[in-house]
């Protein structure tokens, strides 16, 4: 597929349950808006069609797989965003209580260290 076809509301549907089924399975939840939740997915297969790596939609990427690592969806940051916030830096995953409705997701700091340019 070349970077020039659109991305259809199938192809976010089909990855958005497969990034749902991974989520689930390792003790995780997507953010309960499918709309926000579907936006964020169709970042994610943009950047996998632009670098050939899902890289954090949120952030920008270099192109560099290696220099990106740490910004791969899911992100090295995810964890400590989840137990700190409630979210990660997108809001793509978030905490039970935020599925649930119990909390709200409120401004999520960047925790990606500057890069030297």
């Amino acid at each position: 597929m070349s970077g020039t076809e659109p991305i259809t509301d199938e192809e976010v549907a089909r990855v958005q349950a497969q990034i749902e089924r991974d989520a689930e399975a390792g003790g995780y939840h997507l953010h309960p808006d499918a709309a926000f939740t579907g936006s964020l997915v169709r970042g994610l297969i943009e950047n996998e069609r632009r670098y050939g790596y899902r890289a954090c939609p949120c952030r920008l990427a270099t192109g560099s797989k290696e220099t990106d690592l740490d910004i791969i969806c899911p992100c090295d940051y995810r964890d400590p965003d989840l137990v700190e916030h409630g979210a990660c830096y997108c809001a793509l995953y978030v905490s039970a209580d935020v599925k649930a409705g119990r909390a709200p997701v409120g401004s999520i700091p960047e925790r990606r260290p500057p890069r030297a340019e």
